[in-house]
């Protein structure tokens, strides 16, 4: 691409992202029955990132009445997950990204641009891959320790611990660590590959999530698609869009569910054997199409990409000689839509003792939007569940990420979580923070006592 050509793209889309959403109701799309407009194929799609500029001291995420938030550990770099283990210390997970694809089409390198301003600023923290331990033993939100676990990693994101074996799933392999409980020491002896995962020379969706099964004996990996709709060929997507199952002993691995665009942190809900994933839909169909999800995901289960989205939507950008209506009659319609473009990729379930107004329900990490005219996500949202399947509107209870006024991230929510005495964590991977809520009433010297950590 030439250096004029260049330059033209980049004021259309300089010119596009200054363009307003025309008036739709954004809650519309929140819920299991989602409004889904008539799909539009761009020659460029909207294009709009909050650049990060990260947080000034004393500055916080505005939280929900009733709550308060400080930061747990600080300076961290790009924290995307946070998994609580057994005996209450806390894991965050932070990751460098593979290299960039190749360039295929002219918007590719603008896109990239504008895409790294979102989590590259000056004064911001360089990206590693590693994983930090936080120690908080009396729950005061003050950690007596802050250590590094294992460093050099290959672009990690989910971790589960059980056995005296801390699993990590790294881009391209789930590998496993031996690690006693309380260990604060870094592992240094080499992983032991315990099933490989498709990554390279392509990797679109590099993150895989991990989770184990309440009985202990299988993980389930989140694998991402290798493409927004296909444009690196079928070839590229074997085994992708996909949750796999892995036997623990053996390493034995299967598709357990496909058709999931980019399915992140997979949980079960607490006391059953349903597994639920946050899925990131597909995009350049429109600022209003395609809402992110939340959905139980079943064995054997087809949830439509490439060939057809909420359910059974045919995509019109498939080929019509690569169309399967066999598939898109199969297609499962998800549980609950939280929005287009959100990007969600946190999911937990509460089960503590801290706040009685969300027990059962799920709070979700939404990273934040780019395919819009106006931004969505930002922020952490609460779905309420009612016998175990979500039911009702969904709650703000972390916002302020984005500042509206300037348009820019001071952080981006990523992984969440419940600690040891309940509290809710939040990866913050712009703002190089993970943040701690608790309610506003709780006596800061005074912890409550310990609850049930979820796996």
């Amino acid at each position: 691409m030439n250096r004029a050509a260049l330059l033209l793209a980049t004021s259309l889309l300089v010119t596009l992202s200054a363009c307003s959403d025309p008036a739709f109701d954004e809650n519309s799309q929140v819920g299991p029955n989602p409004a889904l407009p008539d799909p539009k194929q761009f020659l460029l799609p909207p294009i709009n990132v909050a650049a990060g500029i990260g947080w000034k001291k004393g500055e916080a995420p505005v939280v929900a009445a009733g709550l308060t938030i400080k930061a747990l550990a600080t300076g961290l770099a790009h924290p995307r997950f946070v998994y609580v283990l057994p005996n209450g210390d806390i894991l965050a997970v932070q990751a460098k990204g593979p290299p960039p694809e190749p360039v295929k089409r002219p918007k590719d390198p603008m896109t990239s641009v504008i895409k790294k301003a979102a989590t590259s600023y000056p004064g911001g923290v360089k990206a590693a891959s590693r994983i930090t331990l936080i120690r908080d033993a009396n729950g005061d939100g003050v950690p007596e320790l802050v250590t590094t676990l294992i460093d050099k990693l290959t672009s990690p994101f989910g971790v589960a611990w059980i056995d005296n074996t801390l699993y990590v799933a790294n881009t391209d392999a789930v590998v496993a660590y031996p690690y006693m409980l309380g260990q604060t020491t870094p592992i240094t002896v080499p992983a032991k590959t315990l099933t490989p995962l498709p990554g390279g020379p392509i990797n679109h969706h590099w993150t895989k999530s991990l989770v184990l099964s309440p009985d202990g004996q299988r993980l389930y990996a989140t694998v991402g698609s290798n493409s927004n709709i296909v444009e690196n060929g079928f070839e590229a997507e074997h085994n992708r869009a996909a949750v796999w199952e892995i036997d623990r002993a053996s390493g034995r691995s299967r598709v357990f569910a496909t058709g999931l665009r980019n399915p992140n942190s997979p949980v079960f809900y607490p006391g059953t054997n349903d597994l639920y994933v946050v899925v990131n839909e597909r995009d350049e169909i429109g600022a209003h199409l395609v809402p992110d999800y939340l959905t139980r995901v079943r064995d054997g289960g087809f949830y439509g990409w490439p060939y057809s989205y909420y359910g059974q939507h045919e995509d019109p950008r498939i080929a019509p000689q690569d169309r399967r209506p066999d598939l898109v009659a199969k297609a499962i319609k998800p549980d609950y839509a939280l929005g287009s473009h959100v990007a969600a990729l946190g999911l937990t379930f509460y089960s503590g003792a801290l706040f009685p107004q969300y027990k059962g329900g799920a709070f979700i990490g939404e990273h934040g939007s780019w395919d819009r005219y106006s931004p969505s996500g930002y922020k952490v949202a609460f779905v309420p569940f009612v016998n175990g399947r979500p039911s009702g509107m969904a709650q703000d209870v972390v916002t302020g990420f984005r500042d509206a006024e300037f348009g820019k991230s001071r952080g981006r929510p990523v992984g969440v979580a419940v600690d040891k005495y309940g509290a809710l964590l939040i990866a913050d991977d712009v703002g190089n923070t993970v943040w701690r809520v608790t309610p506003a009433r709780m006596s800061a010297a005074v912890a409550p006592s310990p609850a049930e950590p979820l796996r």
